[in-house]
């Protein structure tokens, strides 16, 4: 984020003595992107961040990916994962993985219970919510996550998730290996978004408050690389990560709700980059929304078929009626996987029953990757089998 933010006690001057009213030496933390080359923070801890009195091995849901062979579009019924178990699962240890690349992994959670503190020394994440509502306490302070909200959490930000009771919180979890931002054709030279994009500054709101909590011997889980991939470490902690009494800069997490996002939309089909929100290393992010269509008279305004041949498309259903996927099976909850190598779009009768539609009704979000996706055990456990054969019709295969 270029976006500079202050809260709670800060000195004058950095790297100077900061002290309280007792004449104590406060601790100061830089978080910093890309090796002191880019956005960085100062915190400011009343003890020493680094002190860990013991590092365990911390176990994670099945990692393992399979490569998409044969090669196969495929639908996923994500709400299928998770049954009444949900009010005793949290929103990081309960993920299960979907589909994911050296780039960029995509996990789905149905969580009813306060996660233990964490953070993805791997990457960034960016966390869709589709339903519920949750509190995410942080080392920079509490955020306030809604339904359709994106949490963006910097790469080793400590973190806890608390969901609202009595209601699931589902969430959808990009976690990267690189860092998330707004897609870069929005920002000015110097970080700005620019009048064409479809949000701006205002639509972003940051973490409230420092939070201060008092604790020894506390628990935080590390997702971090192994030698055989992604791995954990459970540390602990002397004292409690939370003893922040400030912090300025402009890296933080925020939240971006997707009613935020002012639709592209033209008088012929727009491609998916006009509904481009974020991008990481080897990906982007994409939302659709509900919106006038194509008002050309003679406009089509589902998709037209295409090969996208340089990458992988991720689509998960979290809302309304996806007008390209009727009748397919595709709904709430669906995740689709259309991999680089086969033409799709839209499913049998959509093309001519979309022609003269002024408005979809449809929420989803989309991931493109530019490596091949794998599949993980969650696709395994939840697939519809007759997905790749639901563009076959009888004119088709006559």
């Amino acid at each position: 984020m270029a976006y500079y933010r202050q809260a709670g006690d800060v000195p004058p001057k950095r790297h100077t003595q900061h002290r309280d009213r007792h004449g104590a030496l406060y601790y100061e933390e830089l978080m910093g992107e890309e090796g002191f080359a880019s956005d960085s923070s100062l915190l400011y801890h009343r003890h020493i961040p680094s002190a860990i009195t013991s590092a365990t091995p911390w176990q994670l849901h099945d990692q393992s990916l399979r490569p998409n062979h044969p090669l196969l579009p495929r639908h996923v019924r994500l709400h299928d994962l998770f049954g009444v178990q949900w009010t005793s699962s949290d929103p990081v240890t309960a993920r299960r993985l979907v589909v994911g690349n050296p780039d960029v992994r995509i996990s789905y959670v149905v969580a009813g219970r306060p996660s233990p503190l964490y953070r993805n020394a791997l990457g960034d994440e960016c966390v869709y919510i589709e339903s519920g509502a949750a509190v995410v306490e942080t080392v920079f302070g509490s955020l306030q996550a809604r339904q359709g909200d994106y949490v963006l959490i910097p790469r080793a930000t400590t973190h806890r998730w608390l969901p609202a009771p009595g209601q699931p919180l589902r969430a959808y979890a990009i976690e990267a290996a690189s860092h998330i931002l707004p897609a870069r054709r929005y920002l000015s030279k110097h970080g700005q978004l620019l009048e064409h994009a479809p949000f701006c500054e205002r639509d972003l709101r940051g973490p409230e408050g420092p939070l201060l909590t008092d604790g020894a011997d506390v628990e935080v889980l590390v997702k971090h690389r192994g030698p055989e991939g992604v791995t954990g470490t459970r540390y602990a902690y002397r004292h409690h990560p939370f003893d922040v009494v400030g912090w300025d800069g402009c890296l933080y997490p925020y939240t971006f709700n997707i009613e935020d996002f002012e639709p592209i939309t033209g008088r012929i089909h727009q491609p998916p980059p006009a509904h481009q929100v974020f991008e990481g290393e080897n990906f982007v992010i994409c939302n659709f929304v509900p919106r006038k269509v194509d008002y050309h008279p003679r406009a089509i305004p589902v998709p037209y078929y295409h090969s996208n041949v340089d990458s992988d498309e991720v689509m998960f259903y979290c809302g309304g009626d996806y007008e390209a996927r009727s009748g397919s099976g595709v709904g709430q909850g669906s995740l689709s996987l259309h991999p680089g190598g086969h033409a799709h779009g839209p499913q049998p009768g959509s093309y001519e029953r979309s022609i003269g539609a002024e408005f979809f009704n449809e929420l989803a979000v989309m991931v493109d990757t530019f490596r091949p996706l794998e599949l993980g055990a969650a696709v395994f456990s939840s697939e519809d089998p007759d997905y790749a054969w639901s563009w076959v019709t009888e004119e088709a295969s006559s």
